[in-house]
């Protein structure tokens, strides 16, 4: 090959990436969810999920930049995220106030731990049909809003059935919780028939991961039960970072290929 055609395969190959390094999606993500989300009795807010999930996220070459807000609330249910409530009103700011209007604006949803309490948090017991009532609620009018966001439904973590703190848990509420995750299957599924694009279900996996290594990943808290496991410590924290990385990761690459 003479030196013409080297310099025009050069040059080819130079706008090639270039047009690759263009094609990279910056995100924009909210994070919905309660004190887990939250990252309560953690260190620094760095330390909490949302913050870990970010961290595996700008470690991938195939995305661009990647903000986020974390909206996480200690012992917030569903109903604590309706539309209307000032929580929902935060939430909504949050997206707004991002700097990238072009990047794309997902959700990240990780609720129904304290719905699915006996007593204690706002309106526990929550029953699957109302609580997946409620998620769509939240959803449709984030999609009103925000018509070109994307919704990640990701499953409830797990806790262990004698947890008992200010409020009860116990065997009954960790049941219901498990119950939550085939309403959530569902509502995502009939979202790809009215809306699709739009809502996608996001980690299944951490929920057994968590059962199984609660006492490396969870935070042993003396309840009135005994000691209890709910909240990740510094290394469950990250582990569940990168589960919800992960699947927004997935949700993005399937969005933007197609």
């Amino acid at each position: 090959m003479n030196r013409f055609g080297l310099a025009f395969v050069l040059i080819l190959t130079g706008i090639t990436c270039a047009f690759a390094q263009d094609k990279k999606p910056n995100l924009n993500i909210v994070f919905i969810g309660n004190s887990i989300t939250q990252g309560v009795q953690l260190a620094t807010p760095e330390d909490a999920p949302p913050a870990t999930a970010i961290a595996y996220l700008r470690r991938q070459k195939d995305l661009g930049t990647v903000e986020f807000s974390n909206q996480g609330h200690s012992g917030y249910t569903t109903l604590d995220f309706l539309p209307g409530t000032n929580t929902f009103t935060k939430v909504e700011e949050a997206a707004g106030a991002f700097t990238d209007k072009n990047a794309l604006l997902i959700f990240s949803v990780k609720l129904g731990t304290n719905d699915s309490a006996i007593q204690g948090p706002h309106g526990a017991p929550v029953s699957p049909d109302d609580y997946i009532q409620n998620v769509k609620t939240i959803i449709d009018k984030l999609l009103t809003d925000f018509p070109v966001a994307v919704v990640i439904l990701q499953h409830p973590t797990w806790y262990s059935p004698n947890t008992q703190n200010g409020a009860r848990y116990l065997q009954e509420g960790l049941s219901r919780l498990q119950s939550y995750v085939p309403k959530l299957d569902s509502l995502t599924q009939s979202y790809a028939t009215v809306n699709p694009k739009h809502v996608f279900t996001g980690d299944k996996k951490a929920f057994k991961y968590f059962k199984k290594r609660h006492l490396t990943l969870l935070i042993p808290e003396n309840g009135k039960q005994g000691i209890f496991y709910l909240h990740p410590n510094k290394a469950g924290a990250i582990a569940l970072g990168e589960f919800w990385g992960k699947a927004i990761e997935k949700v993005v690459r399937k969005n933007f290929e197609e």
